[in-house]
C-alpha cells in the first residue's frame, strides 16, 4: 500500500532533495556515518540553522511568524525525505520547541503570545523543553503537585519536574502546574511557560545507563513567570497537554516506518558480516522482523491518512506506539545476540538521540550503535505513554471495554 501524493506535494520534494544537493557535502552517508560525536553534535545545530534559513522549520506556520504557510502535507514530504538523506528533521530541542509547544501556541496562544515565542522559535532564541511528569506522576500524570499559586502579575511555582528531556539546554520550560487544588484532579491544572534563566529554577542532569544525560529532573523553589503566560484556559491545561499527541504522531507516521527500515537493513548486514545469516533460527527472526517492520508502515499509513485528511491522530494511533515500542527491544536484543561478547565492550561511537532508532548511516557493525540503540529501547515501552497505559487506551476508548476500577 502506498499513498498517492498530489503534484503541489511532489514539487515541494523536488525543492527539498535541490535543497538537500546544495546543502550537504559530497559524498554523505547521513549523520549516522560521523565518527566524532562532538561533530556528530555540531552537526546537529548546524543543519537546523541551514533548515531554518531554508524556510524549512515550522513549513505549516503562517508566514506572519516565521512559517512557510504550507500544508501538513507538505511537513510530512519534508519529514520523509530528510529521513532517507539522514539528515536530522530537526534541532536536538525541537521535538519540544517545534513539533510540540510552537504547534500549541499556534493552536491555543493568544496573539500576544504568539508574536512574542513563535518566531523566537525558528530563529532558536528560545529553546524549549517540557515540564510534565513528576516522581509521583508519569503515567498518572493529571496526579501532579506542582504548585502555582497567582501572586498580583504573576505565577509563583513551587515543585518538580522529571525525565525532562534536553532541559539542561533549554531557556524556556512551559510547565503543567496546579493551580487550584480544590478542583478534580484534571480540572485543577494551568499550562504555564516559565522562564529557566531564573534562581528559582534548578536543572539537574540524570545520566542515564547509556551514558547520556539528555534527561534532567527540575526544581520550582518561588519561581516564577507572568500572569499573562498561561496557554488557554486558567484551570484547563489539561486539555490543552492533550493536544501535544496529535502534533507529534501524524508525521511520526510517515517517518518511523523509513527510520525502523535502514535499521533492519543494518541488522541484516550485522548477521551477514557475522557469518549468521543463513542459521535457521536468525534467518526466522530476522524474517519476523521483517514482518513487523511491514506491519508498522501499514499501521504508519493508517495513522497517516487521517492526518492528511486534516484530522488528528485519535486513541487508535496508541497501537503504532505500542508496537513499534515492543518491537524495538525485540529487534535490538537479536543484535546483541550476534554481536555476542563485543557487546560486553562496545567499540564505536553510541548514538547521539536517546530517542527510537540510531541515526542513519550508524556502520551496520557498530558495536557502539547497537548497544547504545539497544539501552534507548529499553525506555521506548515508558516514554509518550507507558504500554500498560496504550492497552488501557485501547481497551477503553476504541474497544469500549470498561474502565478499570478506580478505588480499593
Amino acid at each position: 500500500m502506498d499513498i498517492a501524493y498530489p503534484p503541489e506535494a511532489e514539487e515541494f520534494r523536488a525543492r527539498v532533495r535541490q535543497v538537500l544537493a546544495e546543502e550537504l557535502p559530497p559524498g554523505w552517508a547521513g549523520i549516522g556515518a560521523v565518527v566524532d560525536r562532538d561533530e556528530g553534535l555540531a552537526f546537529y545545530e548546524s543543519w537546523r540553522a541551514v533548515l531554518a534559513r531554508r524556510g524549512l522549520l515550522g513549513v505549516t506556520w503562517p508566514v506572519e511568524y516565521g512559517g512557510a504557510g504550507l500544508s501538513a502535507l507538505h511537513q510530512v514530504v519534508l519529514a520523509q525525505e530528510l529521513t532517507r538523506a539522514g539528515v536530522p528533521t530537526h534541532g536536538i530541542n525541537d521535538m519540544v520547541s517545534v513539533k510540540m509547544i510552537g504547534n500549541i501556541l499556534l493552536l491555543w496562544g493568544t496573539e500576544e503570545q504568539k508574536e512574542r515565542f513563535v518566531p523566537r522559535i525558528i530563529s532558536n532564541e528560545h529553546i524549549w523543553c517540557q515540564g510534565f511528569s513528576e516522581p509521583e506522576a508519569g503515567s498518572d500524570l493529571a496526579g501532579l503537585r506542582t504548585r502555582a499559586v497567582l501572586d498580583g502579575d504573576r505565577w509563583v511555582i513551587n515543585g518538580q519536574k522529571i525525565w525532562t528531556s534536553q532541559a539542561h539546554r533549554a531557556n524556556w520550560i512551559f510547565v503543567l502546574a496546579r493551580t487550584d487544588p480544590d478542583a478534580a484532579k484534571h480540572r485543577g491544572i494551568s499550562f504555564l511557560l516559565v522562564p529557566v534563566d531564573q534562581p528559582g529554577v534548578e536543572v539537574r542532569p540524570i545520566r542515564t545507563m547509556n551514558g547520556d544525560n539528555d534527561f534532567c529532573e527540575v526544581f520550582f523553589d518561588d519561581a516564577y513567570t507572568d500572569a499573562d503566560l498561561v496557554v488557554g484556559p486558567v484551570h484547563g491545561g489539561w486539555k490543552v497537554a492533550k493536544s501535544l499527541l496529535g502534533f507529534e504522531r501524524g508525521e511520526e507516521a510517515a517517518t518511523m516506518p523509513i527510520a525502523f527500515r535502514a535499521e533492519l537493513d543494518r541488522l541484516i548486514e550485522l548477521a551477514r558480516a557475522r557469518g549468521v545469516a543463513k542459521d535457521p533460527v536468525i534467518r526466522q527472526r530476522l524474517a519476523q522482523c521483517h514482518c513487523r517492520v511491514e506491519a508498522m508502515r501499514h499501521l504508519g499509513h493508517r495513522v497517516l491518512t487521517q492526518y492528511l485528511k486534516g484530522g488528528t491522530p485519535g486513541p487508535e494511533s496508541s497501537v503504532l506506539k505500542l508496537f513499534w515500542s515492543e518491537y524495538h527491544q525485540e529487534a535490538t536484543s537479536l543484535a546483541l545476540e550476534i554481536l555476542g561478547d563485543d557487546a560486553l565492550a562496545p567499540e564505536g561511537r553510541g548514538p547521539l538521540r536517546t530517542l527510537r532508532t540510531d541515526d542513519p548511516g550508524a556502520p551496520p557493525v557498530s558495536a557502539g550503535s547497537w548497544v547504545g540503540t539497544f539501552l534507548n529501547s529499553r525506555a521506548g515501552t515508558i516514554y509518550a505513554g507507558a504500554s500498560e497505559v496504550q492497552r488501557n487506551i485501547l481497551a477503553e476508548t476504541v474497544l469500549g471495554l470498561p474502565r478499570e476500577p478506580t478505588g480499593v
